[in-house]
């Protein structure tokens, strides 16, 4: 019996550059937003827009950069432990969240990058687990009753 595998997405080498690019775009987006609000609140009264535009169109791609890294690397990982491990589970996402928190604060020394691949781990396993909660609220309500006679 071959393995099952999820065919809705794209193979791994092709995933890494999609979630790196809907990353770029999340982060940009709301960078964006996030940055004009900033721009225009710190800006003078009657250069608001002005302010606003300037903020948003210097600050906007860094976050949208930064966010691609993340969602790049994390992708990355998850490519590789699916193909290490053979399987595909939340404890792939658990894992490539702690690698991937704990390379991006690796820079910081060891305890900097232990710190954060262990935050980037419990969001990762907090976001599994309402995942696989919210699944099994929805299976509950769909399941098949048998009439009363």
């Amino acid at each position: 019996m071959g393995r099952s595998q999820d065919h809705s997405r794209d193979p791994c080498p092709w995933v890494i550059v999609n979630d790196l690019g809907a990353a770029f775009v999340m982060g940009a987006v709301g960078g964006g937003v996030w940055h004009s609000v900033k721009g225009a609140k710190n800006s003078p009264r009657g250069e608001r827009m002005i302010g606003a535009v300037s903020a948003m169109k210097a600050r906007a791609p860094v976050l949208g950069g930064n966010f691609a890294v993340w969602g790049g690397m994390f992708s990355a990982f998850d490519c590789a432990l699916k193909g290490i491990r053979q399987k595909e589970d939340p404890w792939n996402s658990i894992i490539s969240g702690t690698l991937t928190g704990g390379c991006l604060a690796a820079r910081g020394g060891v305890k900097a990058a232990a710190v954060s691949g262990v935050v980037g781990g419990a969001l990762l396993a907090l976001i599994e687990g309402i995942g696989i909660a919210i699944t099994r609220m929805t299976a509950e309500q769909n399941r098949p009753v048998m009439p009363q006679m």
